[in-house]
């Protein structure tokens, strides 16, 4: 017989509201991914990140992979995700540092 453990997850009812981001930053260092989401509004010239997520290189490639995953899944029940390349790639930001966004 396998032996199978499993994880208790637990999820808040303030996390499970959620955030609502329409902008990622992506910086990394060697032994880190520093995830940015920012929320963007109509009309307020400054934006502030609402959360930061940092991960390990592996983990970043496991998410990468469960997100490729799933947008295949979606896509495939309600047809291709488009992208506007013209006005997601140019935002213009100051943090002080090298500007990296996905």
């Amino acid at each position: 017989m396998e032996n199978q453990t499993g994880i208790n997850i637990e999820l808040p009812e303030d996390v499970a509201q959620g955030i609502y981001s329409n902008l990622a930053i992506i910086a990394h260092s060697t032994s880190e991914f520093v995830v940015d989401f920012v929320r963007i509004m109509p009309g307020i010239p400054k934006a502030k990140v609402k959360s930061r997520i940092i991960l390990t290189p592996e983990h970043a490639k496991r998410l990468l992979q469960a997100l490729q995953d799933n947008i295949s899944k979606y896509e495939s029940i309600h047809g291709a995700i488009k992208v506007d390349d013209k006005t997601g790639s140019v935002i213009p930001m100051n943090f002080g540092g090298s500007n990296k966004q996905a």
